[in-house]
């Protein structure tokens, strides 16, 4: 992936300064032309109305190459008005990281077929009911509580349910969401971000290879667990929503549970976000998102609370060794740099 280190903005009016021009501002970078501002907010709106039109009518783009698509057309809105070599430029700096996402989406769905390794069925019912000391899984006791006993798919939601079905989607939009916002941004932070979030799905597609694991509600399916309902995607069935949840999950593993790249990805997003605005006192809050996350995949049969565990844990992992290579590299470069004037100092001495 093609690197450039600087905030959005700041390379016009850096080229404005060296050439002594005195109206640099942002709408200039990457010598673009010097564009009224409303295009830019026109550009998005009509995005925007786009965008839902395409979700209203087809649905959430669901695969990666969809998304790859609409994600340039942001960055495609958000630079109205300059030369088609800045928008060229997306398809250069993304392509490696969608070309792996791809293949961790296709990959995925065989991820049980590649080696043939049997799918474990019990051991998350008894990790589950080992850590809750009891003989009803955390799963059967939400659903009794916040459906009903017995719990039906087609029992009516309740205003809870919106909300994390809400929530549960976020899951599709956040972490490339995040990768467009921070390109558009902070091109240093934008690499950063999406090297996890890449790293995060494979080392979960690895997971699912060797250790295919059956979700409650298909262990309740297969006679495994009494009855658990998968509750996912009713929250949107009022609002006509509802068979969305359907259409991603054709694309899915149904025995890739373990870990959670729901509960991972939350958590990724949460701490790498919390380490970022240490300045904020608010940043805290953030930590509510991967516990909601966590609640609706437990409470819709999606998860065992050790899939949570496991996704949190990789999700650390794979922060803290991102953060540890980054810091070393700098390390580096700040040494090499401070060679170059030792260097010319010793030569001026001679």
């Amino acid at each position: 992936m093609v690197l450039q280190g600087e905030e959005h903005g700041q390379v016009g009016a850096g080229r404005a300064r060296d050439e002594g021009r005195a109206d640099a501002s942002p709408e200039r970078e990457h010598d673009g032309p010097v564009v009224p501002r409303w295009w830019r907010w026109a550009a998005l709106a009509l995005y925007a109305v786009a965008l839902t039109t395409w979700i209203v009518t087809i649905g959430l783009p669901k695969d990666q190459i969809s998304v790859f698509v609409w994600l340039w057309l942001a960055t495609f809105a958000w630079y109205a008005g300059y030369p088609w070599r800045q928008h060229v430029h997306f398809f250069r700096d993304w392509w490696p990281a969608f070309a792996l996402l791809v293949l961790y989406m296709y990959s995925r769905g065989l991820s049980d077929e590649l080696i043939g390794m049997p799918v474990h069925w019990t051991m998350p019912i008894d990790v589950d009911r080992w850590m809750t000391g009891g003989n009803e899984l955390p799963t059967e006791y939400l659903q009794t509580w916040l459906c009903g006993d017995p719990c039906l798919v087609s029992s009516e939601p309740r205003w809870y349910d919106l909300l994390l079905t809400t929530v549960y989607n976020t899951h599709f939009v956040v972490g490339l969401g995040l990768a467009l916002v921070l390109y558009l941004r902070n091109r240093l932070e934008w690499f950063s971000w999406l090297g996890r979030y890449v790293a995060m799905n494979l080392a979960g597609l690895v997971i699912y290879v060797f250790y295919p694991m059956a979700p409650p509600w298909l262990a309740s399916d297969e006679g495994y667990l009494g009855e658990i309902a998968r509750l996912t995607g009713r929250g949107w069935r009022d609002i006509g929503l509802g068979g969305f949840h359907s259409d991603l999950a054709r694309v899915g593993n149904p025995v890739a549970a373990m870990p959670s790249l729901h509960a991972g990805i939350a958590m990724l997003v949460t701490i790498y976000a919390i380490s970022r605005l240490s300045d904020r006192p608010w940043r805290w809050l953030l930590a509510v998102y991967p516990l909601a996350m966590g609640f609706a995949l437990v409470y819709y049969g999606e998860h065992y609370v050790i899939d949570l565990v496991a996704g949190w844990v990789l999700a650390v992992a794979v922060h803290v060794g991102f953060t540890w290579w980054e810091r070393r590299r700098a390390a580096r470069t700040a040494d090499a740099a401070a060679v170059v004037p030792a260097e010319v100092a010793a030569d001026r001495a001679s």
